[in-house]
């Protein structure tokens, strides 16, 4: 791949992360897109159940094992280092667009605060979880982490600088702000269905398995003990939360 044309290839995969990104705002809560979370005709509940937990596990799979260094290291001998990135965020939104094309709905609800205070609290609160998500990226390095820093650097036949561990903004306050965004926003809904509870539930699991024994594993292995003394100083998901550091 010649430098020009893995700029295009990343330019490309920041555009369809920017359209999955603002879909899965929509899908999540159920706003313009014409496939959500719990729109459609519910079919057999043990087969949507099965679906839904297959779509969830392909998607789990693609990011924790692309984000693995052991599995970069190999990868990046089949392709151009700079494009790493911009591969995995293209296999991310690849992931998730089998979500939005194959999610069985659920529509039963669990509850509904619709037309309350409290539906417009938790629709509030669905915003300020998406404002969270997108905010924490810029506060460690947006450009680096959605491959558009690699992709330049190689274009100039320069070498990508590495962030710098930082603890900035939120991430004095939790360990992983954007998963605490993602965490506000998939259970902050005034109608929780059973689709959405099932979505939310197997999420929430995911997010925290992987972040205890996979990212900070991998994060312990490359900074050492000045991130162990940030994990035992800062909670992991909620403020002033100590449980699971």
């Amino acid at each position: 791949m010649g430098r020009s044309i893995i700029f295009v290839y990343g330019i490309a995969a920041y555009v369809i992360f920017l359209a999955t990104f603002l879909y899965s705002i929509g899908f999540v809560g159920n706003i313009l897109v014409p496939k959500s979370i719990d729109s459609g005709v519910q079919g057999p509940v043990g087969v949507s159940v099965a679906i839904n937990l297959a779509l969830l596990s392909i998607f789990a799979l693609q990011h924790s094992v692309m984000a693995r260094p052991a599995f970069k290291r190999v990868w990046t001998k089949i392709i151009p280092k700079a494009a790493e990135r911009s591969t995995y965020i293209w296999m991310t939104c690849a992931a998730l667009i089998l979500i939005f094309v194959f999610w069985q709905p659920l529509p039963t609800p669990i509850w509904s605060a619709a037309g309350t205070f409290a539906g417009t609290a938790l629709s509030a609160l669905f915003w300020v979880g998406w404002l969270v998500v997108l905010a924490s990226t810029f506060m460690i390095d947006h450009f680096d982490l959605f491959g558009l820093k690699q992709i330049y650097a190689n274009l100039r036949t320069r070498v990508a600088t590495q962030p710098e561990f930082m603890k900035t903004g939120l991430y004095r306050l939790v360990r992983h702000p954007i998963m605490t965004g993602f965490l506000i926003a998939f259970w902050a809904t005034p109608i929780m269905t059973v689709g959405h509870l099932l979505f939310a539930v197997v999420t929430t699991g995911y997010i925290v398995i992987a972040v205890r024994h996979l990212e900070e594993t991998d994060l312990i292995a490359e900074i050492g003990d000045d991130y162990l003394a940030y994990r035992r100083d800062v909670p992991a998901f909620v403020p002033g939360f100590r449980w699971g550091r």
